[in-house]
């Protein structure tokens, strides 16, 4: 991404990597001390995902999906590189597909809307 976010504009960080299905929940308690609380307590972050998508091999999709007011913003949480991905001492006792880079989408539309309690 070559220049800064202009004002109003949100830019959508996405990483997404492999760790095997049974150690998902203590691999998302992890990723919740780590990177979730970086994410929060960087200026500039508006808000982050963590989403789970079970592959049925026996290993489990991670993304977490980042927004940010400006690509400054991000360097303050990822470093200069902003386009390589920022990972923690034990990431590599739990990733199996560790991806080198992340991508930045810049969101041109976007509605979301808490859904409320499940329907069951």
């Amino acid at each position: 991404m070559a220049a800064d976010a202009i004002d109003g504009t949100i830019i959508l960080r996405r990483w997404a990597g492999r760790i095997r299905t049974a150690d998902a929940a203590t691999y998302l308690a992890y990723v919740s001390r780590t990177g979730a609380m970086d994410y929060a307590s960087t200026p500039g972050n508006i808000g982050f995902q963590i989403a789970t998508r079970d592959l049925g091999d026996g290993t489990t999709e991670l993304t977490t999906l980042s927004w940010w007011r400006s690509m400054d913003s991000i360097r303050l949480f990822a470093g200069e590189d902003v386009e390589r991905a920022r990972y923690y001492p034990e990431d590599d006792r739990f990733l199996i597909e560790r991806p080198e880079f992340v991508e930045h989408h810049v969101v041109t539309s976007s509605r979301l809307q808490w859904p409320g309690p499940r329907a069951e």
